[in-house]
């Protein structure tokens, strides 16, 4: 080890004069030093064969080691060494220096803020808890020439990683000049922990080392009475700085005397709730209890650990869902403000459960807080939670608690808009979120006419125990409300979904225009160019991710091919571009938008399966008997060149033209022969047919407005192209599995809990029939038989209903799991393969595959379990996030579409039941929608809700499941914020309740269609 030491000694001195220099951002975390970025040193981008050298010369400025044994676990002691490097070459990043030999500067050297306080140039340098804090206010374009201190940037990556990504942002925004000074590694400004000090002392200390270090260093005569401003809000820190001769300012008082943008102090965070409030001092919610009780209750079994959500149809209302051991969870019901205690939507909460003799049952109620903003409990208010409660007996009644405690709050800017009761002259206003379950939010803003109408953004800073609202801060407008771009904006920011242009970093992964297969590509993969390969997609799809083929063999059996693009060729592990897929987890379909997972150079150009051009594919073939069995499988990197690109009308009519007999249309028919075979199989295994109602807008090329919409119609072929996704989908898990038995990225489909299908059983019932459902097998032949004469439409709605009652499937990893059953698809082992250009899951399954047939090599996170674990948890919010999205898509253009259209009169079925209104399910439109029976002035309809039905009496007519209705539907734009479908009951007519039938409006004249 000695002798190899020296010879790099000698080997770099050797070198010396040939190597490049070593630039002081080389200088970071001692164990970022030995990291790679692409195959360089992540500092100074020096290739890997060059990292030696960095080493040694990192070493050769070492201040000391310290040196400490640590004992393992088997009993053993291990000798740890830490080092700790210094230097005295770091930049300072300011233009004014001429001492330091920096090849670039950040910080300029006209700092032209114009503040009252300080009216000389500056620079500012603010502590932690101001970024952790006033982020929103770092990200104003006002705030320039800012010096982030390595002390800083650790601290807030250790505490916040959306701050921190938010951070590294603006220090990547050039026009921004924020400067990262390392200063843990200067020489000058690197402090040791004195004895008895805390941490965080000690960090207050190095900031105030290094802002007094600036201050000397930068005051030269080239300066112009430059100074550097220390931000904070720590009173302490503030006072031992100005004993120091520190030039320091608070964060609030700094940002009031800023002169260019007084708006800017409505983005300051409050940071104190109690010397912030604005509300009455009578305490409306009960204390949240120290973190150390909730930790000795928890594990004592006095408290429950779980997620708070809120429920969309009644404020009053919440479910903890608390997770057991394995997949078992339990459901505690929360009623009344009180036993909510203040959490938000997806809080981590510690419950504390009722006595027995206090649990109730769900609410049937939906409520929605429209009143007036009071602080003070009211009689209103207790009134509403004595109406919601249903007297239920012992079987209905759920575990019932309370919030004790706030474990992780899950707080994050929330999209929305002010209401529209403004006072005048009054700085403090109520923001409505645009997310229902989320409450509303006090704040204080100087600029409330002007932003009446947007859309804007804000954060919650707290929520004080007398305050019957969060309080919180403008973050910025995101622009006018109703406005396409800005509702799109919203949905895209309320899901989750990042949507900003691929980065330069990103981009710069592409492979390089014009692009071809080289004789490299094909020395190592498959020619099946030959191959009467053909794809069948949606109309307009240009990310083609699979395409087909089936021929006959000698023998009389099927060639069938499933050829999937080959994504992993193109996007490498560990690199930018890896990277931000990994993050994006899935491409989302909104309606006339798309938000790619990779660049538009690889979904809809080199990895998109067109037609007459050669691609890279990876490719499952199987040969298949004449009844669907298959005798040999095999997986290949390949080069395919499709022969055709259809839709699936196109394919469907190739299929059915008994005059059409050419290569594609056999390998057509070859494949729907087959598919229906393995249908077939499937369901007898006890695969689920179930149904959902998708909607397909059609758009106005010039205005972008929906002009008509229309369910989907699915054809043989849909079901064609699915049954072989599926199968390849299923023969590569089993592959992969065998292969990676620790670490396979796979997909299961828990089966439901008995509870999730009591609407199933009542919806039936209603009928006279008995659905089964101990098994998949039986819910599947229980569906099959359910029908009743003269209601063709009773099976796809009791399906609909069965939709609703199943789990979500989603990723794991094989080593974290020993349940991998597909319950919907009846398949012992499943994951995905077929989608790569959109779904991230199915790059790393190609991976896995790629290694497990010699095709290419693998990495170390590839064989991790943990990061496999960790990267399906990603993947499974995303892919649920992008449904919400979608949804919420399609319920602004459905908005849209009905808003020029007067009222519309249409028949549906009822859904579900409640206490106050019935769900109506509207089939032309694929539309759901609520009929409320309202009353609240005690002069309404006479209503009697029985749970057990479920069925609601108004007045002498009782509604229940599945009966059929006819209502007029109408856009209610009354509330800009939460417009929404209106429906009113017509038929059956009931005298004060049900309203006449509309006059014949805009939609008796069919729209000309944009086809």
């Amino acid at each position: 080890m000695l002798c190899t030491f020296i010879l790099l000694v000698v080997s770099f001195l050797v070198n010396s004069a040939k190597r490049p220099s070593f630039p002081p951002s080389c200088v970071g975390a001692a164990h970022e030093f030995l990291a790679l970025v692409d195959g360089q040193c992540s500092y100074c981008r020096i290739r890997e064969t060059n990292r030696t050298y960095c080493i040694l010369y990192l070493r050769s400025n070492m201040l000391k080691s310290k040196t400490f044994v640590k004992k393992t676990r088997s009993g053993g002691v291990m000798k740890i060494v830490r080092e700790h490097y210094l230097r005295d070459d770091i930049w300072c990043g300011s233009e004014i220096c001429t001492e330091c030999k920096q090849e670039s500067t950040v910080l300029q050297k006209d700092s032209c803020i114009e503040s009252d306080l300080c009216s000389s140039p500056h620079y500012l340098v603010p502590d932690t808890n101001v970024v952790l804090h006033q982020i929103d206010v770092l990200e104003d374009p006002l705030i320039r020439n800012v010096i982030i201190l390595q002390t800083v940037l650790q601290e807030v990556r250790h505490r916040s990683a959306p701050v921190y990504k938010r951070l590294k942002d603006i220090i990547h925004e050039k026009e921004k000049h924020f400067y990262t000074f390392t200063n843990e590694h200067h020489r000058d400004t690197f402090i040791e922990r004195e004895p008895g000090e805390s941490a965080n002392d000690r960090n207050d200390r190095a900031i105030r080392v290094a802002v007094k270090w600036y201050s000397h260093h930068l005051d030269t005569a080239e300066s112009d009475g430059l100074k550097v401003v220390l931000i904070t809000n720590d009173q302490g820190n503030k006072e031992k700085a100005e004993e120091s001769g520190l030039l320091v300012y608070k964060c609030e008082d700094y940002i009031k005397s800023l002169l260019a943008n007084p708006e800017l102090v409505d983005r300051l965070a409050l940071t104190n709730d109690e010397t912030k409030d604005i509300s009455s001092s009578k305490v409306l919610f009960p204390e949240h209890l120290p973190l150390s009780r909730i930790q000795m209750g928890i594990k004592g079994g006095t408290f429950l650990q779980g997620t708070f959500r809120a429920s969309r149809d009644n404020y009053l209302e919440a479910t903890v869902f608390v997770q057991g051991e394995g997949e078992e969870t339990t459901e505690v019901i929360l009623q009344g403000l009180h036993n909510l205690n203040r959490a938000i939507h997806q809080d981590v909460v510690a419950v504390q459960l009722l006595p027995r003799e206090e649990w109730v049952a769900p609410s049937s109620v939906v409520l929605l807080d429209e009143r007036e903003a009071k602080d003070e409990d009211d009689t209103e208010e207790e009134e509403k939670e004595k109406a919601m409660k249903i007297i239920a007996d012992d079987a209905a009644r759920k575990p019932t608690g309370k919030v004790v405690a706030i474990i992780k709050r899950n707080w994050r800017p929330f999209c929305g808009m002010l209401n529209s009761s403004l006072i005048k002259e009054s700085t403090r206003h109520l923001f409505t979120p645009a997310d229902r379950r989320v409450p509303r939010i006090r704040i204080e803003t100087r600029q409330a006419a002007a932003l009446l109408s947007q859309r804007i953004m804000v954060a919650i800073d707290g929520w004080p125990r007398h305050s019957r609202y969060p309080h919180g801060h403008f973050v910025r407008s995101l622009g006018a409300a109703g406005d396409k771009e800005t509702e799109t904006e919203v949905l895209l920011l309320e899901h989750d979904v990042p949507h900003q242009d691929f980065s330069q970093a990103v981009l710069s992964f592409l492979p390089k225009m014009p692009w071809s297969i080289t004789p490299e590509d094909m020395a190592v993969r498959e020619d099946l160019r030959a191959l009467t390969v053909c794809s069948v997609d949606p109309p307009g799809c240009t990310d083609i991710d699979d395409a087909l083929h089936c021929k006959t063999l000698e023998n009389g059996n099927f060639e069938v091919g499933v050829h999937i693009a080959d994504v992993s060729h193109f996007i490498r592990p560990g690199n930018a571009l890896d990277l931000e897929a990994a993050n994006r987890g899935t491409t989302v379909y909104l309606c006339g938008r798309r938000i790619d997972m990779v660049p538009e150079l690889l979904s809809s150009n080199l990895c998109s399966l067109r037609s007459n051009v050669e691609r890279l594919a990876f490719s499952s073939i199987w040969e298949m008997d004449d009844k669907a069995n298959i005798v040999k499988t095999r997986f290949t990197k390949s080069v395919i060149n499709s022969k055709a690109s259809l839709t699936y009308a196109e394919a469907q009519l190739r299929i059915d033209d008994t005059n059409m007999n050419d290569d594609i249309t056999n390998s057509l028919r070859g494949l729907n022969k087959l598919a229906k075979i393995l249908k077939r199989r499937r369901i007898e295994k006890g695969a689920l047919t179930l149904s959902s109602l998708e909607v397909r807008f059609h758009i106005d090329s010039e205005t972008h407005d929906p002009i008509d919409l229309q369910t989907k119609e699915l054809m043989e072929t849909n079901s064609m192209v699915e049954e072989f996704m599926l199968l390849a989908n299923i023969s590569v898990a089993q592959k992969i599995y065998d292969e990676f038995s620790e670490c396979a990225l796979l997909r299961k489909h828990p089966a439901p809990p008995p509870s999730n299908y009591d609407i199933l059983n009542k919806a039936a019932q209603s009928k006279g029939l008995a659905i089964h459902t101990d098994s998949a097998k039986a819910l599947a032949d229980s569906l099959d038989m359910a029908k009743v004469d003269g209601f063709p439409y009773f099976n796809t709605l009791l399906r609909i209903l069965a939709t609703r009652c199943m789990m979500q499937a989603v990723y794991f990893c094989s080593g974290m799991d020993s349940n991998f059953h597909h319950y919907g698809l009846a398949s012992p082992i499943y994951t995905h393969f077929t989608s790569p250009i959109r779904r991230y899951s199915d790059i790393m399954v190609h991976r896995m595959l790629a290694v497990s047939i010699g095709a290419d090599c693998t990495y170390p996170d590839l064989t991790d379990k943990h990061k496999q674990s960790a990267l399906c948890n990603n993947l499974n919010y995303r892919h649920k996030m992008s449904q919400y999205a979608q949804r919420a898509s399609v319920a602004f253009h459905t908005q849209l579409f009905f808003k020029s259209r007067g009222i519309v009169n249409e028949e549906g079925f009822i859904l579900f039941v409640r206490k106050n209104a019935i769900i109506v399910l509207i089939p032309k439109f694929g539309l759901e929608g609520t009929v409320f029976f309202d009353n609240k002035d005690k002069t309404g309809p006479k209503l009697v809700f029985d749970e057990e039905g479920p069925s609601l009496m108004v007045e002498q007519h009782i509604f229940k499941i599945f009966d059929k209705v006819k209502v007029t539907i109408s856009l209610d734009d009354s509330n800009v914020q939460h417009q929404k479908i209106r429906m009113s009951l017509v038929e059956p007519e009931i005298p004060g309740v049900s309203v006449p039938v509309p006059e014949v409006g805009p939609m008796a004249k069919k729209p000309k269609l944009d086809v």
